[in-house]
């Protein structure tokens, strides 16, 4: 069986920092949006209940954004987006992609071209084994 992710009551919530699905779903925003749009993103993350406090995940939003300006953005990026596939995260980093680049009301040939870079990255890696407990 795949690991899952969990979404977690208000007062049981992770700190962002330490949440590999809050580190791939703000890189995947981040990608996208390069700060431009980060107000999606922060609602996503927390309507969908990822993280504990808004204010943590803006900063490491506003972190990672900073990241992705610099000329290893790309490792930032794939190793953010390697645990997707064990995390069953590959519809919500999808979903997220596709709302950022939208919040602005249309989706510009650069931000689509992202999306399919994102998608390309997650499906490039192998998916999780399923281990059968042995009788």
């Amino acid at each position: 069986m795949a690991l899952q992710y969990v979404r977690f009551a208000p007062d049981q919530l992770p700190d962002p920092v330490d949440c590999d699905a809050v580190n791939a779903l703000i890189t995947a925003g981040a990608f996208v949006a390069l700060a431009v749009e980060r107000d999606e993103v922060l609602h996503y993350i927390d309507r969908r209940r990822f993280a504990a406090t808004r204010w943590r995940t803006a900063d490491l939003f506003d972190e990672r954004a900073g990241h992705l300006q610099n000329a290893d953005f790309a490792n930032v990026v794939v190793e953010a987006l390697r645990p997707v596939p064990n995390l069953s995260l590959t519809s919500d980093v999808m979903c997220i992609a596709e709302r950022v680049a939208a919040a602005d009301g249309q989706m510009h040939p650069d931000e689509a071209q992202m999306i399919k870079l994102i998608r390309l990255i997650i499906m490039s890696f192998p998916e999780p084994k399923v281990i059968e407990a042995r009788a």
